[in-house]
């Protein structure tokens, strides 16, 4: 005698899932692909990959880069009387020698006019920073 059932399918109706859980869904219903919604919800089983870095966003962090600092040749002769009183800097005659390391910078930029002699210390420099400070009768040195 041949049993008759109802195929699967046709019991299944009215399921939300169909059998299949909270896992095998499509991934508009949930807003994502792959395990993206997964213990999100309170009625879903809390998963083990809470408390770690799995859910969320994660950047790319560059751990070896230095952090470039830089000044104008307007703001270092703006500063230069500062930095003498303070004794970052010091004046022979009428020619500055300053250290930008000590004062915290990392980069002369060529921002503005130049009038006073100063020997500058940096680590780097640019070109049109360089040009102007030897115009105006100074030097640039870079470590």
């Amino acid at each position: 005698m041949v049993v008759r059932r109802r195929k699967k399918v046709a019991r299944q109706r009215g399921s939300r899932t169909h059998g299949w859980g909270l896992v095998h869904r499509g991934s508009g219903n949930r807003g994502g692909v792959g395990n993206a919604g997964k213990g999100k919800k309170s009625h879903c089983k809390k998963p083990q990959v809470w408390g770690t870095d799995y859910l969320g966003k994660h950047g790319f962090i560059k751990h070896d880069a230095v952090p470039v600092k830089a000044i104008s040749i307007m703001h270092v002769e703006q500063s230069i009387g500062k930095w003498v009183t303070a004794q970052l800097a010091t004046k022979q005659q009428d020619v500055y020698t300053v250290d930008l390391s000590k004062v915290g910078y990392t980069k002369l930029l060529s921002n503005g006019k130049i009038t006073k002699k100063i020997n500058v210390k940096v680590a780097s420099a640019s070109s049109g920073a360089v040009e102007k400070i030897k115009a105006a009768g100074g030097s640039v040195t870079k470590e």
